[in-house]
């Protein structure tokens, strides 16, 4: 019974966020750390940001990972599975019925209203997010100066897994006092770096007959090798099923990748969007299960070598460096989703009502998103019926 209990909650909790975790991972992970953080105490901000550092360093959807992992954390291997399938479901259902609404009917909602309403709500609570990670993270003048490095250059187009692992490297060289070692090392970061790269362009294949198996066996490869954003799988998925293999138009990759953007959860079910265009039901299922799997099997094997990272003065140094450069990246993703989501006038004021509810009442964040798509259909949604 003491399993249970745990578990249920668990259910509860991940499934609510699934259906409600609108706004692209920076706004997941705000709401992941509100709900486990402030809430319910399930772990410290240090264990918090520890999880973030580690996820960016395995391929896969990071928010979803960052669920996974504490589902670990609160309940072992039964925990991390039944919190990731629960905030994959609720996405992974919506995202069906859509497609299979677009195969019957050609087109995909006009659901604009939402996100101009969620939009700016979802700003301001990953900048709290931000703000609260920032104070645990930013101890000194080093760390500050790396994380506004990192935001300059991820603005500037700098790959995220070359700025994760660059930064990491740097903290550790710091701290052991060996920086003319530096180039050294990032020698093979750059070979591994070229060697990966081409490995993801290997194999341009003409036009091949569409399969389940290949599906599957695409979707698989997806979710062992991406990292980085949901734009980073676009390019994925362009390459190979619309350039190469000409399963997809363009017009219904771009359909496909909207649906996940304005859908809750995780933006890889785009992958279930596509799969039931390919493969009806089935394709949809084996899709889903194909790109998120691979998450499931790294945070186990990875989970418990975080606390092994920080018995070590070295590694942890690593980590304090992953996890400055994680913080920048955050800041960067919530600055360019500012610019789209903070239009006008009713979009900034929908931000700073909602900072100002947050400073004031520190309210659970669903209901402030909920209460974004309400205002959203107040001021757009009537031009859509």
């Amino acid at each position: 019974m003491t399993l249970r209990a745990p578990l249920a909650e668990l259910a509860i909790v991940f499934l609510r966020l699934g259906a409600t975790a609108f706004g692209g991972p920076a706004a997941h992970i705000a709401m992941l750390r509100d709900e486990t953080v402030d809430r319910r105490k399930w772990l410290t901000d240090r264990e918090f940001l520890d999880i973030i550092a580690a996820t960016n360093l395995i391929p896969g959807p990071n928010s979803t990972e960052i669920a996974i992992h504490l589902g670990y954390k609160r309940c072992g291997p039964a925990g991390l599975v039944v919190a990731g399938t629960c905030f994959i479901l609720p996405a992974s259902l919506i995202v069906a019925a859509i497609a299979w609404s677009y195969v019957r009917y050609g087109n995909t909602p006009q659901a604009t209203w939402l996100m101009y309403g969620v939009g700016p709500v979802i700003i301001a609570i990953v900048l709290q997010a931000v703000v609260k990670l920032g104070r645990t993270t930013i101890t000194g003048v080093f760390p500050s100066l790396l994380g506004a490095l990192v935001v300059v250059l991820s603005l500037t187009g700098v790959n995220e897994l070359a700025l994760l692992i660059g930064s990491g490297l740097a903290a550790m060289v710091i701290t052991l006092g060996q920086r003319r070692e530096l180039g050294a090392m990032l020698v093979p970061l750059v070979i591994a770096s070229t060697a990966l790269r081409a490995a993801t362009i290997a194999a341009t294949v003409a036009s091949v007959p569409i399969t389940l198996t290949r599906l599957t066996l695409f979707f698989l490869k997806v979710g062992s090798i991406l990292f980085g954003s949901g734009y980073v799988l676009l390019a994925f998925l362009r390459a190979d099923l619309t350039e190469r293999w000409h399963w997809l138009t363009d017009q219904q990759l771009i359909d496909a990748i909207t649906v996940g953007q304005l859908t809750p959860g995780p933006v890889f079910t785009t992958a279930t969007f596509i799969g039931y265009l390919i493969g009806g039901w089935a394709g949809a299922v084996l899709a889903t299960v194909a790109i998120f799997t691979p998450g499931f099997v790294f945070v186990a094997v990875t989970q418990s070598i975080i606390p092994r990272l920080r018995a070590s003065k070295v590694t942890s140094s690593l980590l304090d460096g992953v996890v400055v450069a994680s913080l920048g990246l955050m800041v960067a993703v919530t600055w360019q989703l500012g610019l789209a989501a903070i239009v006008d006038v009713p979009t900034s004021v929908l931000a700073i009502a909602t900072a100002a509810i947050l400073l004031t009442w520190k309210p659970n964040s669903t209901w402030l998103i909920l209460g974004g798509a309400l205002a959203g259909w107040l001021l757009r949604g009537g031009d859509a019926w």
